[in-house]
């Protein structure tokens, strides 16, 4: 089948009332015929529902969804993105482990890496994105478990070569895995590149109205049992409401990314001929420094600008507050076009000398493009560009 029917036809079993649309499973716990069948599944003999920490229908159906999109043999939702990236590691690694992460990724993976992990005897190395893949390989060493990477990344932009990095993991015995929040499985498939695990804030794209939150990893099946039962004992479960708005969402996420990506494209072919900006980054345009493998790996760009305004912060900032139809917030993958100021926001956390490793300046502003008309978008844009001369 393509891509997108799975994600509209895979759900729960229908009930006894023959619904077409699944409803809520909103409870704690399931019942059970007779005390045999309890000790069966409480000893793992047979697949059923026991506890909805554990499991229930509206988030299996979720992640049987995300399945397969992503191609995968077995996933795990979790109440949000963070919780998810975080399971992942901590499901996985142990006292003397090593990750080798991009150094441009999301604030709060940093602070994960940087603070809370160490605590636990857990190390990590950064790598930037790009310098190739002789620095990722440099940076392995007989401690290294797992590659972690965001592509495309938060909020630079910058594209990692998944192939070459599928092989590196393969040829040194260590895991890779890939936060694909920004793409999504619509516009690129990690595993199929040789990663052993994708990740997802499901509070982004997946959602795309900035309704719920929610987080997924996918991917090879021994490794999600050993994420499940760090997540059974510990509960960052998602909620079963969540889960039926996130596999509704999921049945016009194909039609989202296609409109999120055109009219991203549109923006930034539109925003590079700005004087009032120094640089536009937008995966699918030849101007961006990995154009080649975005164009290999992703089938387009995503609903994600960034640029930088001239002028720094001061000038960034009143950009922002000039803006009428766009939306301030930290979130991304709206229906709603939003304008973010990473600096002061969603990378605060970290010092000024690591914003700027990774390409945060203090005048970079990051878009992401809703489903609007366009017209009205770049208007807006246009619009605030001049009134913060």
């Amino acid at each position: 089948m393509h891509n997108e029917t799975p994600a509209i036809r895979t759900q729960a079993e229908r009930s006894p009332h023959k619904e077409h649309s699944v409803p809520v499973y909103l409870t704690s716990s399931f019942v059970f015929d007779d005390a045999e069948e309890m000790r069966a599944a409480f000893a793992d003999e047979i697949e059923r529902n026991i506890y909805s920490r554990f499991t229930n229908p509206n988030v299996t159906e979720f992640v049987d969804k995300m399945c397969q999109l992503e191609g995968a043999e077995a996933g795990y939702a979790t109440a949000t993105g963070m919780a998810a990236v975080f399971a992942t590691f901590a499901g996985l690694l142990s006292v003397g482990d090593h990750i080798v992460s991009g150094r441009a990724i999301f604030g709060s993976t940093h602070t994960i890496l940087t603070k809370i992990l160490p605590r636990f005897g857990i190390t990590h190395s950064y790598v930037d994105v790009a310098d190739g893949i002789d620095g990722w390989a440099a940076a392995i060493t007989p401690a290294t478990r797992m590659i972690f990477v965001e592509t495309p990344t938060n909020p630079g932009l910058e594209i990692a070569d998944l192939d070459a990095l599928g092989a590196l993991a393969a040829a040194r015995g260590v895991l890779l895995v890939v936060d694909n929040c920004m793409a999504t499985p619509v516009l690129q498939r990690p595993l199929r590149h040789g990663a052993h695990l994708s990740v997802h804030s499901a509070t982004k794209f997946i959602d795309g109205q900035g309704r719920v939150m929610g987080g997924v990893v996918v991917g090879r099946k021994d490794l999600i049992a050993q994420i499940y039962t760090f997540c059974r004992s510990t509960g960052p479960a998602l909620s079963p409401f969540n889960a039926w708005v996130l596999s509704k969402s999921l049945e016009t996420l194909s039609l989202r990314m296609e409109r999120h990506a055109s009219n991203a494209l549109a923006v930034a072919q539109h925003l590079e001929s700005s004087s009032d900006l120094e640089q536009v980054r937008y995966p699918f345009l030849p101007s961006h420094p990995q154009y080649d493998v975005a164009r290999r790996q992703m089938s387009s760009g995503g609903g994600l600008v960034a640029f930088t305004v001239k002028g720094g912060i001061d000038r960034g900032r009143r950009f922002l507050n000039a803006l009428r139809l766009c939306s301030l917030t930290a979130n991304l993958g709206d229906t709603r076009t939003i304008a973010t100021h990473p600096a002061s926001t969603t990378h605060a956390k970290l010092s000024e000398a690591e914003r700027l490793a990774v390409g945060i300046t203090p005048g970079l502003v990051r878009v992401s493009v809703g489903l609007e008309a366009i017209e009205d978008v770049v208007a807006d844009l246009d619009q605030a560009l001049i009134a913060s001369r």
